[in-house]
């Protein structure tokens, strides 16, 4: 059990680093004068640091969910907000929400499988 939760801290960990990333990407890639990925850059980066921290501190598997959806909401945004035609804020969009899917279904995963761990 103290494996698992050990494993959960990591990835919690790591969803705060892309969490992170995702937030300050704008700038440091460079689209932050596009309103409409920068914005949504910034309001997911924030839903997601926000349930890092909380699952940091309590965790509660509905908030992997919330990350993997958040995650495939980064993957799909660039179509659905139509800036696929700024390929730095699609591609860190898409390698982002892969990122945060892969960490937040291998925290689900972790879940329902705790002996794979033993």
């Amino acid at each position: 059990m103290a494996m698992m939760m050990e494993g959960k801290r990591s990835q919690d960990w790591i969803n705060l680093v892309l969490a992170i990333c995702l937030f300050i990407s704008p700038w440091i890639i460079g689209f932050a004068a596009e309103t409409m990925p920068a914005w949504n850059a910034w309001i997911v980066g924030v839903a997601l640091g926000a349930l890092a921290l909380a699952t940091l501190s309590v965790f509660a598997e509905w908030e992997e969910w919330v990350n993997l959806v958040l995650g495939l909401w980064l993957i799909v945004s660039p179509w659905l907000l139509g800036f696929m035609a700024n390929a730095n804020a699609m591609a860190t969009h898409v390698v982002l929400g892969i990122l945060v899917v892969a960490a937040s279904a291998w925290a689900v995963w972790d879940v329902h499988h705790p002996h794979a761990h033993a």
